[in-house]
């Protein structure tokens, strides 16, 4: 049994840190297959409803932060730029055969 705080410790770092299940199961001296386990359940929590469409919103693609639209140095670089820009990054790895479509 492991108590909901640790599964979802156990969620936000592995977000975090995009370590492997064996680095993130021995950080936290569970089995591989627990860490697997509860990573893959608590993403399902957070990627279905009633969370998901409650609390997670896309930002819109003509909405651009006054500090970056007023901001030269910074406009040069993301005037092209879709989506958020909120320092939010989750480090992800698609397979080799999907490459092309990100």
């Amino acid at each position: 049994f492991i108590s909901l705080e640790e599964q979802l410790a156990i969620f936000l770092y592995t977000s975090v840190t995009s370590l492997t299940t064996r680095h993130i199961g021995e950080h936290f001296q569970q089995l591989n297959d627990t860490i697997s386990q509860y990573f893959c359940k608590l993403l399902f929590i957070f990627s279905s409803s009633p969370f998901y469409p409650a609390h997670i919103h896309m930002p819109t693609s003509n909405k651009i932060q006054p500090r970056i639209r007023e901001n030269s140095w910074f406009w040069l670089f993301f005037r092209d730029a879709i989506s958020a820009l909120d320092s939010s990054h989750i480090h992800a790895a698609p397979v080799a055969n999907n490459h092309a479509a990100y």
